[in-house]
């Protein structure tokens, strides 16, 4: 057993952990990263964002290739298209490797010490790490917690990632499902019953709620369920899956409508659980230490990220906030700058939410229901894509952009976009917002023509005046 000290100790290397661990090293501390898989990079790069984000280009590509996508009127034809789903998986799981291994030499480079295994709080300053029968232990004048969260469970669904699956077993089908229920209409589980459509599932999302992407601006995600409907997605809205049971090859669900009551049965190949997340702190050792923890299961921490212990932090996922990779970055960074004696500090109102399906739905700051709620008058202004020069050169004319602003100063205060690169050209408002920017200051920069964030200048026009091309 081996006993080492260190200025900060941060357990945990996904996107807030290793980013965490890198800034600490570059600012001069004696840093250790814990990680339990045996590679780097938490749940976003091995389980969750990358692959999936790999899995939505190839499928997109695949869906191009065998209904044309338009392409026929453009004179090209695509023929003897066929999927194999054996080379996409492994193409996935490549990109991961690259991507794990990176973070293995910004690692080295920056002298971080790495261990693989389970960690646990003994005291405050004092963290057993356990990998099979080996033990350290080591020692810490600060430590972050970045643990991230892992997939919520239905008390009545038992998984088991081949037939009842999470979106961990999503991207490890072996084969295309005929028929995929997917449970929850949030983010995950449209992204994932988008790459299973495209590659030739027939796919059945339900939701408990009578709309899609909870939490979201209304009018969006009525605009966006019109668009995946469209593309084949079917929606059970405003139901209850009450049991799963596997018969020979099928799962047979019992689901209830939860506003008649009546209770029917529906089967699948393969069901997936996309229920939200939760955060990760399991075998850490918090509740012998007393840290506080909220009813839903989050660390609790004050502005600069500290604990009720106050040289132990906390960030991302297992923290209040947007449960995203790059929320949890920009923790990483501010929680070490004020370990550091330096200013820290994350505007959860500017952290960009983005669905990566054709088109991508992005928004940032309020929606108009929270204006609504918070008693904050605004204007606002929506300019489709159907108008936008460049979406009509590309053949990508669903969506729209929507920008809501201050009704007195015209600060802008939400966006919200579905189209094509939607979580890029959102980049632009955010930094607008950032700066505080007013609807009428984004309308009079000169935007690149024919771009499609002409469509963001022509919705701020018609937030504080008039669109020119609608």
């Amino acid at each position: 057993m081996s006993e080492k000290k260190y200025d900060l100790v941060v357990i945990g290397s996904g996107p807030g952990g290793y980013v965490a661990s890198i800034v600490a090293a570059q600012k001069g501390m004696k840093v250790a990263s814990i990680e339990k898989r045996k590679t780097l990079g938490g749940t976003c790069l091995n389980v969750g964002c990358i692959p999936s984000k790999a899995m939505l280009h190839a499928s997109e590509q695949y869906e191009n290739s065998v209904k044309l996508n338009g392409n026929e009127e453009w004179g090209i034809t695509c023929k003897d298209v066929s999927l194999d789903l054996t080379k996409l998986l492994k193409k996935k799981s490549g990109i991961v490797e690259e991507l794990t291994k990176g973070i293995d030499f910004l690692y080295k480079k920056n002298k971080v010490s790495k261990y693989i295994g389970a960690a646990k709080l003994i005291t405050s300053n004092t963290i057993e790490i356990t990998n099979d029968n080996t033990k350290d232990i080591i020692h810490a004048e600060n430590i972050i917690i970045a643990t991230g969260s892992e997939a919520a469970h239905l008390p009545n669904i038992n998984i088991d990632e081949k037939k009842i699956v999470t979106s961990t077993g999503a991207l490890e089908l072996k084969e295309v499902p005929k028929k995929m229920i997917v449970i929850g209409a949030g983010v995950i589980g449209l992204e994932m019953g988008t790459v299973w459509r495209r590659l030739g599932s027939e796919v059945e999302v339900i939701e408990y709620l009578p709309r899609i992407l909870p939490g979201m601006d209304n009018e969006v995600a009525e605009k966006f369920m019109k668009i995946l409907e469209k593309q084949g997605l079917n929606f059970k809205l405003g139901h209850a899956v009450e049991s799963t049971k596997i018969v020979e090859d099928k799962v047979i669900l019992s689901i209830r409508d939860v506003a008649k009551e009546n209770i029917e049965e529906i089967e699948a190949d393969v069901v997936l659980v996309a229920v939200g997340r939760k955060p990760n702190t399991n075998g850490l050792g918090l509740k012998d230490l007393k840290l506080d923890i909220d009813e839903q299961g989050f660390i609790k921490t004050n502005s600069n990220f500290q604990t009720s212990i106050n040289n132990i932090y906390a960030i991302g996922d297992v923290i209040k906030g947007p449960m995203l990779a790059h929320k949890a970055e920009e923790d990483g960074v501010a929680a070490v700058e004020i370990i550091n004696g330096e200013a820290g500090h994350v505007d959860y109102n500017l952290v960009p939410g983005i669905i990566y399906t054709a088109p991508e739905v992005a928004v940032i700051g309020k929606t108009e229901e929270e204006l609504k709620e918070e008693g904050i008058l605004f204007n606002k202004g929506v300019f489709p894509l159907s108008a936008n020069s460049r979406a009509k050169a590309i053949n990508h004319t669903d969506g729209m952009v929507k920008i809501l602003s201050d009704k007195s100063t015209d600060k802008i205060l939400g966006a919200h976009m579905i189209g094509h690169e939607a979580g890029t050209v959102i980049h632009e408002l955010s930094i607008a917002m950032g700066f505080g920017a007013s609807s009428e200051d984004v309308a009079r920069i000169c935007h690149g023509h024919p771009t499609v964030n002409e469509a963001i200048k022509e919705a701020a026009l018609a937030t504080y005046s008039k669109a020119i091309h609608f």
